[in-house]
């Protein structure tokens, strides 16, 4: 028996497989009716040298103006690449959205505190609430670009501020635990995070070659690749997190090119 032409088929199987979005494999419940629908982006790295950072922010913003009905956009950490010059040029690009945005500070926006609130017009911790859900976003840097944990303090007191809200998402851009090559040890952070019921995910950047989940005490821990940057996965891409009327949450990851669903989770 010729078993070539089974073994090739096979092959070709398993690479179709391989390609395939994650989205395909399981169901995804989309909410029937959406109440709240959020956009997460990171690592846009805003003046790197020989990198087209116009154009990879360009694309992006294109890419969420095609989206539907987005109530606001996050930039979870390296708006911009160390230099602290560059962060009123990547303003002027966020301030061209037709939707609010937030940033957080990664370890490539090396600029103080005070120069942050100044420029960016929130202080590197910060919270919101919007549509019955509650907002979380966190420092995990500093001007000289160290690694850091969140802080504790400001979050502890946010979180039980929020605690009766249905619904509670965080974002801070190192992960706080060393599960990627460079998370830090962070784990009073995942503790606290994870002892709030309401709190239904935490997103990360920094990692530009991690865009799944992972879990902590089955809490959902989710990274969105990059859309910026001279390395990590070769398909730039953005987070969209949705909240049902019913109650029901989704996130799912999808390419800046042409909107493809790369794999999608629900919460």
């Amino acid at each position: 028996m010729n078993r070539r032409p089974f073994l090739q088929k096979l092959a070709l199987a398993s690479t179709s497989l391989m390609t395939m979005p994650f989205i395909t494999y399981g169901k995804m419940d989309f909410p029937k009716a959406t109440r709240l629908k959020f956009i997460t982006a990171s690592d846009g790295h805003w003046g790197q040298p020989n990198t087209d950072f116009e154009g990879s922010h360009r694309a992006l913003i294109e890419a969420i103006h095609r989206e539907k009905e987005v109530d606001f956009v996050v930039f979870n950490g390296d708006l911009i690449h160390d230099e602290a010059s560059l962060l009123p040029g990547v303003k002027k690009v966020y301030n061209q959205l037709q939707v609010p945005y937030y940033v957080c500070r990664g370890n490539h926006d090396r600029v103080s505190e005070g120069d942050f609130m100044r420029i960016m017009g929130q202080t590197t911790n910060f919270s919101f609430i919007t549509k019955d859900s509650g907002i979380l976003l966190l420092d995990c840097s500093n001007e000289k670009g160290e690694y850091l944990c969140a802080d504790l303090e400001f979050a502890g007191l946010i979180l039980e501020e929020y605690a009766k809200l249905p619904h509670v998402f965080v974002f801070v851009h190192i992960s706080q635990n060393d599960w990627t090559r460079h998370g830090v040890d962070c784990k009073p952070f995942l503790d606290l995070v994870t002892s709030y019921s309401n709190v239904r995910a935490t997103f990360h950047g920094h990692d530009h070659d991690v865009d799944g989940q992972m879990l902590y005490k089955k809490k959902p821990f989710f990274w969105s690749g990059h859309f910026g940057g001279s390395w990590g996965n070769p398909f730039p891409s953005y987070r969209v997190c949705e909240v049902g009327e019913d109650g029901k949450v989704i996130s799912y990851l999808k390419t800046v090119k042409d909107g493809t669903i790369l794999n999608g989770h629900n919460l």
